[in-house]
């Protein structure tokens, strides 16, 4: 049985023993289950106002260890209400179980009034050290960033530091990555749990710790700190304050949630969409039409263009109707081949394939890939011209096709290049924008290359 089938199965009797608030069945189903998918099958069943109190009756079940895992898989709104159902002291229980980075997600999701009332209760170092993770920007890597790592400090013998490891390890989110420290707090290096457990009891940790270590600032931009895990196959990365003091470390489980939160966000930005906060089963109605009317107007009078352009070659087109025929091909064709071309661009510089500086080699080899495609395009149409509207037509429009391919694809290529000069996001040259002006371009040079070749009158 495959995990889909499994997890299927488990949703279904999950959603049955809930309706039917049958214990005996939960009891035996809840053990067996991981965090993960009892919070996605909690997400799906709460969606139903009247079942969302089933839901949180379930979880004040549940030890509060468990509790506390399986909400921080939970969507925010969800964890929201969740908090304003507990009590202070059963709130306060689940915060301290949490990790350290789901644990400031969730206290930033609290009113003032609230956030205020648990930290009073909290001791000075959890107090201060929560406070500190909910205070850096939303983006960053601080704010994926956990502070529950294993920290080893300068000149001690390998014994000690193992002992150190047994010591920190039940809280820490990872301990096969070991951070050496300063007396001042710096990060001096960085050490496997492996180098340890081989090397000789006396020997220093200093003597065997990597100094030159990746890490980034703390306010760097969290795409670009799941690129960089990405990129060196680390399993996590320290985070370092302005003095290059060590303040957390980002894990590649955080990392991966943030690069299918960017992929994710690029292809609604692909298709003309705003962000959608929370995913798209929760959104409002009002939400999803908001996202999308602001570019589908603006794209309207794009058109206009089009449309003028069609307008300014009235005479070209009453006088050879066939041409009418082959419009939408060409347009499409020019429109296709753009957005191709500026979905390679914006992956490309999304993924740090691309740079900026490549646009001159990018545009050269784009001019050459676009005009065989042209031509491949030109050829398959020409035959279909032949038979259509004769050869005259069939010319005209095998050389339209070149044209509009290559100024498609070229739009496309260089769109991206622009708006990331401009400092705007070049997932934003999406697919119907690349079009639009795809579109009125092949307009012109269609009508254009037929009036000069059919010897018409210019209007």
């Amino acid at each position: 049985m495959s995990l889909n089938e499994t997890l299927t199965e488990q949703k279904d009797a999950l959603v049955s023993a809930l309706k039917a608030e049958d214990g005996d069945q939960l009891d035996s189903l809840l053990p067996e289950m991981r965090a993960a998918d009892i919070a996605e099958i909690l997400e799906h069943i709460a969606e139903e106002e009247e079942d969302r109190q089933k839901v949180f009756a379930l979880l004040d079940q549940l030890p509060i260890e468990r509790r506390a895992h399986i909400i921080g898989y939970l969507p925010d709104d969800l964890q929201e209400a969740l908090a304003q159902e507990m009590g202070d002291d059963t709130l306060l229980s689940v915060l301290e179980e949490m990790s350290a980075d789901e644990r400031a997600d969730l206290f930033n999701l609290l009113g003032e009034d609230r956030r205020e009332t648990l930290l009073r209760r909290m001791a000075r170092q959890e107090r201060e050290d929560l406070k500190r993770l909910a205070s850096y920007e939303e983006g960053t890597a601080g704010a994926i960033m956990t502070s529950d790592y294993v920290a080893i400090p300068s000149g001690m013998t390998v014994s000690q530091a193992m002992m150190r490891v047994r010591q920190t390890a039940p809280d820490a989110e990872t301990v096969y990555q070991l951070y050496i420290i300063e007396p001042d707090g710096k990060l001096a290096g960085t050490l496997s749990l492996r180098q340890l457990m081989v090397a000789r009891p006396g020997a220093q940790v200093d003597d065997l710790m990597i100094k030159d270590v990746i890490s980034v600032p703390v306010d760097e931009e969290q795409e670009e700190v799941a690129r960089l895990i990405a990129r060196y196959d680390t399993l996590a990365v320290p985070v370092i304050d302005a003095e290059e003091r060590l303040v957390g470390i980002v894990t590649h489980d955080d990392a991966m949630d943030v690069a299918e939160e960017e992929a994710t966000e690029d292809m609604h930005k692909g298709v003309s969409v705003g962000k959608l906060e929370g995913g798209l089963r929760s959104a409002s109605l009002f939400d999803l039409y908001r996202k999308r009317i602001v570019w589908l107007v603006l794209l309207v009078f794009a058109n206009i263009f089009s449309g003028a352009g069609i307008a300014y070659f009235e005479e070209t087109i009453e006088a050879y109707i066939a041409l009418v025929f082959f419009l939408p091909l060409l347009v499409d064709s020019g429109g296709n081949a753009g957005s191709q071309a500026a979905t390679l661009m914006v992956r490309g510089m999304a993924t740090g394939d691309v740079r900026s500086r490549d646009w001159a080699k990018l545009l050269g080899r784009e001019v050459f890939v676009a005009l065989g495609l042209g031509l491949t395009m030109a050829l398959a149409v020409s035959v279909v011209g032949v038979f259509r509207a004769g050869t005259e037509i069939a010319l005209v429009v095998a050389m339209s096709m070149v044209l509009i391919v290559i100024v498609g694809s070229l739009i496309g290529m260089i769109l991206p290049f622009i708006l990331n000069r401009l400092g705007w996001d070049p997932a934003t040259a999406s697919a119907p924008l690349v079009t639009s002006i795809a579109d009125a371009s092949g307009v012109l040079i269609y009508f254009a290359l037929a009036t000069a070749v059919l010897g018409l009158p210019g209007v």
